[in-house]
């Protein structure tokens, strides 16, 4: 069952298209997450879900009823949704508990106070229900703001970046517990956001988008290990990008073959792998023996290595073009600068995207499963 859907969304500003042909559905009790950089239309594909805008085209459906069209408009207050953002936007001059009880219409004040006092307690602030919004920490005021939306039960819950406010210590724990206590509820839920380790820690799928368009949608899984392009990989982490040129369907670099059955001869690729998918050695009879694998060891020469507090990370002039790659090992290890290392790396692990110019050409080089070709 699908609980919200858009369905071809347009937003135009003037001659400025934010928001380009995009469709989604939400089941209940799935969280779908929003992904990209500032400016790519996400905040304004959920303000219209939300009925704050009203797009250019297209529809928004709730339980399979249109909500919006080029008909029809319903308000936010008449869609059974929550909305969450980061600024908490609690009353600053009611107690937590009257907060949480604000939009429970429908119901005595006797009851309300009773479903607020049942929400404050699945987010474990039931201790904090008689005190003022300005007496609690950043993660107490948005953990009361979580309790408030979900208390009237909406079928759906709309999230704008609404953790970033908070410091890292208390993003964790917050999001933790604001998934955990969604879940039960069971509503769809649409969080909005550029962090793409909120996007993976939280949601059951991640639409990636980009200048208005979703340009690839999956679970976390396969969105992070097989990126559409290059651009889509380096959302998710640092990448090192080795470049290469096609022939006879496989590209040659210092690192062995790659086979490229999807592109022609005298294409310009570029082989993209993550700094955790390099293997340092530092003698050179350490080097690990050529493999389908794990290729060749390239050589070259440390530039610096610094401690980063799980995981030290090594950058490395490479002997064959000069090029810096950067390796990450986990723990302590820092090589003197200057130091000859070898680097072998996961060829599972790689992606082979054909250069910018090039991007039209098909050129996958790991199968939808993940399996190299």
């Amino acid at each position: 069952m699908t609980r919200l859907a858009l369905d071809g969304l347009l937003k135009s500003y003037g001659d400025t298209l934010a928001v380009r042909d995009v469709s989604l559905d939400i089941a209940p009790g799935e969280v779908v997450c929003l992904l990209g950089p500032s400016g790519c239309g996400k905040s304004t594909t959920l303000r219209i879900a939300a009925g704050v805008e009203r797009q250019s085209g297209g529809r928004v459906l709730i339980d399979g009823d249109v909500v919006s069209d080029a008909e029809r408009h319903e308000p936010p207050e008449k869609r059974s949704i929550g909305l969450m953002f980061q600024d908490f936007a609690l009353f600053p001059h009611l107690r937590v508990l009257d907060n949480v009880a604000f939009g429970l219409t429908g119901h005595n004040r006797g009851e309300r106070m009773r479903i607020a006092g049942e929400y404050l307690d699945r987010v474990d602030m039931a201790d904090h229900a008689e005190k003022y919004p300005h007496e609690l920490s950043g993660g107490e005021q948005q953990r009361v703001a979580l309790a408030r939306a979900l208390a009237p039960k909406p079928r759906v819950m709309l999230m704008d970046e609404p953790f970033s406010g908070l410091d890292n210590r208390l993003r964790d724990e917050v999001r933790d517990a604001a998934l955990s206590v969604l879940k039960q509820e069971e509503a769809a839920v649409l969080l909005v956001t550029h962090d793409p380790e909120e996007a993976l820690r939280m949601a059951d799928r991640i639409a990636l988008m980009r200048d208005g368009k979703i340009e690839q949608i999956g679970a976390p899984y396969h969105i992070y290990n097989n990126p559409k392009d290059r651009a889509a990989a380096a959302f998710f982490s640092d990448l090192n990008v080795i470049h290469g040129v096609v022939r006879s369907r496989q590209t040659d670099t210092p690192f062995g073959l790659f086979l490229t059955p999807g592109l022609v001869d005298d294409a310009d690729v570029e082989i993209i792998v993550r700094p955790q998918h390099l293997r340092i050695d530092l003698d050179e009879g350490q080097r690990p023996e050529s493999s389908a694998r794990t290729g060749v060891a390239a050589p070259g020469t440390v530039q610096r290595a610094r401690f980063m507090g799980s995981e030290s990370l090594i950058e490395v002039t490479m002997d064959h073009d000069g090029s810096v790659l950067r390796a990450t090992v986990p723990g302590v290890f820092t090589p003197a600068t200057g130091e000859r290392v070898w680097l072998s790396l996961k060829r599972e692990s790689c992606h082979l995207f054909p250069c910018a110019a090039q991007s039209k050409v098909r050129s996958p080089f790991v199968h939808e499963d993940g399996t190299p070709p």
